[in-house]
């Protein structure tokens, strides 16, 4: 059973989800049914596909490899869903070339670490279980900001659209703009709490293993207290500002920038347990 998967590389279902891009950017062209479920078919082959990699490999989403892969793999499943439930609208043209992304980043940082390889020393033991829901909590936290992105990117196009009176995706139409804000909205406000829960949470882990203090200042921490901060002024301008939609689009466009980086960076906790593990040695 493991031999098949096993023969499941990234190549599999990017290429699956890159076909099913080009042909959702057909369907912009000539709408037609066919197109639809090729493309479909495609996209949710791509998704077996990473699925089954991930039940293979099991990359730990400690390291940015994982976390990529992870945030890859439910922003997959939203393209699917949406796809399906908003046939009429180009959901894939916008969720599709962020799935891409992120599987072609992780490429670039891969890491063939698992989890069952990432050694934790036995003093570290103790804190597995919350530097796994830590994980978890801002894993939740990079999708919904994800699809505040999308919202946003939607929004925008929408938005000019409206105002040069056409539509530059042909027939294909997009959700309104009150629905894309109260998606963006949606997004965010269930973002904010997790990343704060979970940047509480590491800034505990972190301060009990004072040999790695230096990595307070890692791009990854700075990184995490960076977008905290800069959600706290997209939910200040929001409710308490009132500043148009399209400012708050192009924060969130930000937000999303500061989430990549993030997720591309090395973790400070899976370092150490690295490190410790190997008895300090490089």
């Amino acid at each position: 059973m493991s031999a098949p998967l096993q023969n499941v590389t990234q190549a599999c279902f990017g290429l699956s989800y890159l076909v099913a891009f080009g042909l959702e950017l057909a369907r912009l062209r000539w709408p037609g049914a066919g197109v639809r479920y090729v493309g479909l078919a495609f996209g949710a082959a791509g998704l077996l596909a990473q699925s089954a990699f991930l039940a293979f490999h099991q990359p730990t989403p400690a390291t940015p490899y994982g976390a990529l892969l992870a945030v890859a793999w439910v922003l997959a499943v939203f393209y699917l869903y949406g796809t399906v439930h908003h046939a009429k609208q180009a959901w894939a043209v916008f969720v599709l070339p962020v799935v891409l992304g992120l599987i072609g980043l992780a490429s670039t940082v891969a890491d063939p670490t698992t989890a069952s390889e990432l050694a934790v020393p036995p003093w570290m033991a103790g804190d597995r279980f919350w530097g796994a829901v830590h994980g978890i909590l801002l894993l939740l936290a990079a999708v919904g900001i994800s699809v505040g992105f999308l919202a946003s990117v939607m929004y925008l196009v929408q938005a000019d659209r409206l105002r040069r009176k056409r539509n530059p995706l042909g027939g294909v139409k997009l959700l309104s703009l009150e629905r894309l804000e109260a998606m963006n909205r949606r997004a965010v406000n269930a973002a904010f709490p997790l990343l704060t829960l979970g940047l509480l949470l590491g800034a505990v882990l972190l301060k009990q293993y004072h040999d790695i203090a230096d990595n307070w200042f890692s791009v990854k921490v700075l990184g995490t207290v960076g977008l905290w901060v800069v959600f706290v002024v997209l939910l200040y301008l929001r409710y308490a500002a009132h500043v148009p939609g399209r400012r708050l689009a192009f924060l969130t466009i930000v937000a999303f920038g500061l989430v990549v980086v993030v997720l591309a960076s090395a973790h400070p906790f899976a370092q150490a347990a690295v490190s410790a593990g190997s008895g300090g040695q490089p």
